[in-house]
């Protein structure tokens, strides 16, 4: 029995439906890869400004290392540097004790890298107990301000906290951050008697020395670095 044969035509119609299918899907994998491009460059950059942050943060913390090491108290230390706000006095003052003053600490200050945060610079406290590091005195740190939450989400990420949470530091009363208020600036008085105790049951990995931590009072992100636990 002879079977009537397929029409060319007919399978050639069916080859370019399958073709037309596969270039759809290569197309569509291709828009998708150039929206995760673009978030995978804005994760590593900021990966690479986490990076630089926390690497400045590290040079601070070891110009006070170099001044404690020449017998100096912990309240002889000073930030002041060209920038400084007025609550950190002057540079030319007690050089040796001057962290940022190449006869003391002889660290560089420096401005955060832009897109971390407002443009702020790093600020210096002893208002804060920093959860699991040292006693329940307030410890010295430094603090970049006003950081952004995607800063702050690949700066935990970063350190090994978990994915999805952010430390919270949202104690009341005064200071109820660890940025503090322009008269909280370090000037060698630590507030031992009421400092601010960070939520630690919000902090997935423990001790903190350093984290990025949102501040409920008043809606802000904060990184902080401990600059001397106490």
């Amino acid at each position: 029995m002879n079977y009537p044969s397929k029409s060319p035509e007919s399978g050639n119609v069916i080859l370019y439906v399958l073709i037309g299918i596969f270039l759809v899907g290569l197309l569509t994998a291709a828009i998708r890869n150039v929206g995760g491009g673009n978030d995978n460059i804005d994760r590593e950059d900021l990966l690479l400004k986490a990076g630089q942050v926390q690497r400045h943060a590290a040079e601070i913390a070891r110009g006070v290392n170099i001044i404690l090491e020449k017998k100096a108290s912990e309240a002889d230390l000073r930030f002041a540097h060209d920038d400084a706000p007025t609550e950190y006095g002057l540079i030319t003052t007690t050089p040796e004790y001057q962290v940022f003053s190449t006869e003391g600490g002889s660290a560089t200050y420096r401005m955060p890298p832009t897109g971390v945060n407002d443009g702020s610079g790093w600020e210096i406290f002893a208002t804060s107990a920093i959860p699991q590091v040292g006693s329940d005195k307030a410890e010295l740190i430094a603090v970049l301000p006003n950081v952004t939450e995607a800063f702050c989400t690949v700066m935990n990420a970063q350190l090994g906290f978990d994915a999805g949470t952010q430390p919270t530091d949202d104690a009341a009363g005064s200071p109820s951050c660890v940025m503090g208020d322009p008269t909280d600036r370090f000037d060698g008085t630590f507030n031992d008697s009421s400092p601010n105790p960070l939520d630690d049951t919000t902090f997935s990995k423990l001790p903190a020395y350093q984290a990025c931590v949102s501040c409920a009072s008043n809606d802000t992100f904060n990184y902080y670095y401990v600059l001397m636990a106490r």
